[in-house]
């Protein structure tokens, strides 16, 4: 597929995600305009949901490449994620096998979504970050941009086989799904620090930017 033709269909398949995403469970999001226009960008957030990676492409025009597990490139469905700038590893989180991968995408010049903690969250709090993260950064000489989403967990949690519906129009019984982006790390300065000081202080970053999604959430 052509470069021209791989942007105009991944912005058809946005347009069509913004629609579903903000009628069927009412979307907001913040800080867009954080994630740098051009260079290699490292996004991070918590994960709640199967949701959140299109949730966080929403966020910003720039096309971003996720992650995702190689066993869900099966067929016409795998066909489509790559289609969409899905990259299939062998786990989400930064394992090892997964970091050559995000570094080269780096390289390259692209904004990559990762979600250190390794997987979804069970009952919508933060799980600890994984060390993966600590040498992805030490290697990758990129802004790293931390990301909170609120809401996720309610609208999909990993225990339930199909979505939890919250149209806008609807009355806000779980509330909705929130995005927030926050102001850009210095990696170098990240990466100066000790490893579980820098684990530490990139999950409070995180966190504090879940919180602020949580605030803007849809309250009624």
């Amino acid at each position: 597929m052509g470069k021209w033709l791989s942007t105009l269909w991944y912005e058809f398949c946005r347009c069509h995600v913004f629609t579903g995403l903000t009628m069927g469970f009412s979307l907001r999001w913040e800080g867009g305009r954080n994630i740098p226009r051009r260079g290699p960008v490292l996004l991070v957030a918590n994960h709640e949901s199967f949701l959140d990676p299109i949730a966080v492409g929403l966020t910003t025009q720039r096309q971003i490449h996720f992650l995702a597990r190689k066993t869900l490139f099966v067929g016409t469905f795998g066909k489509f994620l790559k289609s969409v700038n899905c990259v299939p590893v062998d786990q989400e989180g930064v394992a090892k096998e997964g970091l050559k991968t995000i570094l080269d995408l780096l390289g390259e010049g692209h904004a990559v979504l990762v979600f250190p903690e390794g997987e979804r969250t069970p009952n919508g709090e933060m799980l600890p970050l994984k060390g993966g993260i600590q040498l992805l950064i030490k290697r990758a000489p990129a802004p790293v941009v931390p990301i909170g989403i609120a809401g996720a967990h309610d609208a999909y949690p990993r225990d339930r086989a199909l979505p939890r519906f919250l149209p806008f129009f609807m009355p806000a019984w779980k509330r909705g799904m929130a995005v927030s982006v926050g102001k850009p790390l210095d990696p170098k300065a990240l990466g100066a620090l000790p490893r579980q000081k820098m684990l530490d202080d990139l999950q409070t970053a995180i966190q504090s930017m879940k919180d602020r999604a949580q605030r803007i959430r849809r309250k009624r």
